[in-house]
């Protein structure tokens, strides 16, 4: 069940804060409506690398797209090369 608090309860911020543990973050409401969210470091963390990997895979998409896709045996190929030259 989602921890959901007036923002006023701010005031006691300490206590808000010893609500929020990973997983479990605590939603803060402003005059009855949704406002922030409180999360753990190690949510938003994992949310920043979902986001840049989620860019990175569309960039591919839109290169495959573009300039076509490589076999799975040409990409083998290239990583073996890497491999190779350290």
């Amino acid at each position: 069940m989602p921890n959901i608090k007036p923002i006023s309860d701010l005031r006691n911020y300490s206590e808000v804060l010893r609500d929020v543990s990973v997983g479990a973050p605590v939603f803060l409401t402003k005059n009855g409506r949704g406002k922030y969210a409180i999360v753990a470091i190690q949510d938003y963390e994992k949310s920043q690398a979902t986001l840049a990997l989620m860019d990175e895979l569309a960039k591919g998409k839109k290169t495959g797209e573009e300039k076509g896709w490589l076999s799975s045996s040409d990409v083998r190929a290239h990583f073996m090369e890497r491999r190779n030259e350290e």
